[in-house]
């Protein structure tokens, strides 16, 4: 009941149709993030674009200049001296047939998944499983890669993945509701900026359409989409 009253008051403190500004927005995110733990600050764009088509695809990683304020687990699948690389980068979980059966069971202890280009060929069976997951390691987002310390240290200092899903939008944590604003508004524009500037040539007319914020347990804010230039 409690829960329902918090969520009931903080809808009706947002206007749903109003597009805030970028501060102002923020402020009623963080003002209405009072569940019992830290709240994440959540982000979701709006895109002109039919991510079903791959030359209208949208999708990256990108190190947010404050961090997420959430650490991530990381699976390395790799032998040897990499196996040994990504243990000592703090690599959460790490093996190559070991770590596939594992997988293969269900038993997924993690939130990025990196690889060595040799191991390709097994985790490449996993591919229904780690898929629909966003977990499958993909060269073009340094997630298979000989730089086994780069990847996981990445991973582990607030690197963010984004994928459009099939409506052309995209969501994604810039942050924890007890950061700074001003943290804050570093991520997101730093977020924004990427994801324009990851702009497909098969994206016609309005490539951002909205912006809203979000708390965990909050209602979504708009954001003047001005606040981020064309």
């Amino acid at each position: 009941m409690a829960k329902n009253k918090r969520l009931t008051a903080a809808r009706a403190a947002v206007d749903s149709v109003k597009q805030y500004a970028l501060d102002e927005a923020l402020a009623l995110v963080k003002n209405n993030a009072k569940a019992k733990f830290d709240e994440t600050v959540e982000i979701s764009l709006n895109l002109g674009i039919d991510p079903r088509h791959a030359d209208q695809m949208v999708r990256g990683l990108l190190s947010l200049p404050n961090g997420t304020g959430k650490t991530l687990r990381v699976g390395v699948f790799a032998r040897g001296a990499k196996a040994e690389e990504a243990q000592a980068a703090g690599a959460d979980v790490i093996g190559a047939e070991d770590l596939m059966a594992k997988v293969q069971a269900g038993e997924i202890n993690f939130d990025r998944c990196i690889a060595t280009p040799d191991m390709m060929g097994l985790v490449g069976r996993l591919g229904k499983v780690l898929g629909p997951r966003g977990l499958m390691p993909n060269p073009k987002l340094g997630t298979v890669t000989m730089d086994v310390k780069g990847a996981v240290e990445a991973a582990k200092s607030g690197q963010v993945e984004y994928r459009a899903e099939k409506a052309g939008i995209i969501h994604a944590g810039i942050g924890k509701a007890s950061f700074d604003t001003d943290k804050l508004v570093e991520n997101i524009r730093a977020f924004v900026d990427a994801v324009q500037k990851a702009r497909p040539t098969g994206a016609k007319g309005t490539y951002l359409k909205k912006v809203a914020l979000s708390s965990t347990m909050g209602p979504g804010v708009r954001v003047d989409v001005a606040a981020f230039g064309s």
